[in-house]
């Protein structure tokens, strides 16, 4: 089974930048995309086969997320639940038969630190919200979570220490998460792997230096550690700030539990 995960920064946008061909070159079972910028209704995507869910901000043009799969889902859920993370379209909780798969757009800390507080009250509540999740099934948390976790996830992390997404805060939000019972796929598989970044700035040609953050992710429940079979990045494609991420893991006819 193959998922790919993708912050594309605006889904009309990318549409216009070789979106359609880019999905059909991955192939993947399930879509996951970030920041799609839009309300439902405001493009038709043509994705024949697949079942197409959105979660849609309350503010036009901002955030949002949305799942497309071509596996049956049993059931999907908006939000965590709580009132003041939910207005932003920043979660969907798709439940397949022996896993749950979230899809989030983590919120950013922002110039100057100004939502830091906000940001550590929503890992809190996000990690404790995945934990249960965890309890009924194997969780695959995947999206953009605007956070490099370690000096091996970014570039330049000195100069970068305690801007957004490279806070100590949000790093140990991170390591919290994974000592809750999750891996990051993709360190779980190339540990020592450097210069593999998942976002660049638009800003003085970071992508053609590749100086990028690996802020994009694959995080798995811990029982789900034997079904892993690959997690990439995908720098080659375009389109965005961003490049998809992917995850490769084995079905099961038998669940997990």
């Amino acid at each position: 089974m193959k998922m790919i995960s993708w912050n594309v920064n605006g889904l009309r946008a990318v549409i216009k930048k070789g979106f359609y061909e880019s999905l059909a070159s991955l192939d993947a079972d399930v879509i996951c995309l970030q920041e799609i910028k839009m309300q439902k209704g405001q493009c038709d995507v043509d994705l024949p086969g697949y079942e197409q869910v959105f979660h849609c901000a309350d503010k036009k043009g901002y955030s949002g997320t949305a799942v497309f799969s071509r596996i049956p889902m049993q059931s999907v859920r908006y939000g965590i639940g709580i009132d003041e993370h939910d207005h932003e379209g920043r979660v969907i909780t798709c439940e397949f038969e022996d896993f749950f798969l979230v899809c989030c757009y983590t919120p950013n800390s922002q110039n100057e630190l100004k939502r830091l507080d906000y940001r550590m009250r929503w890992e809190d509540d996000f990690r404790a919200y995945l934990v249960g999740l965890d309890r009924v099934k194997p969780v695959i948390l995947t999206g953009d979570l605007n956070v490099a976790h370690e000096e091996i996830d970014l570039k330049n992390p000195k100069t970068n220490h305690m801007n957004a997404g490279f806070t100590d805060q949000e790093r140990a939000k991170m390591t919290e998460l994974l000592a809750a019972g999750f891996i990051d796929s993709f360190r779980y598989f190339y540990p020592d792997v450097t210069g593999a970044y998942s976002w660049w700035s638009y800003i003085g040609g970071a992508r053609s230096r590749n100086a990028g953050w690996r802020i994009d992710y694959f995080i798995c429940s811990e029982r789900l550690r034997d079904r892993l079979v690959d997690s990439k990045i995908h720098p080659e494609i375009m389109g965005s700030d961003h490049c998809p991420v992917e995850l490769l893991i084995r079905a099961t006819e038998t669940g997990d539990r």
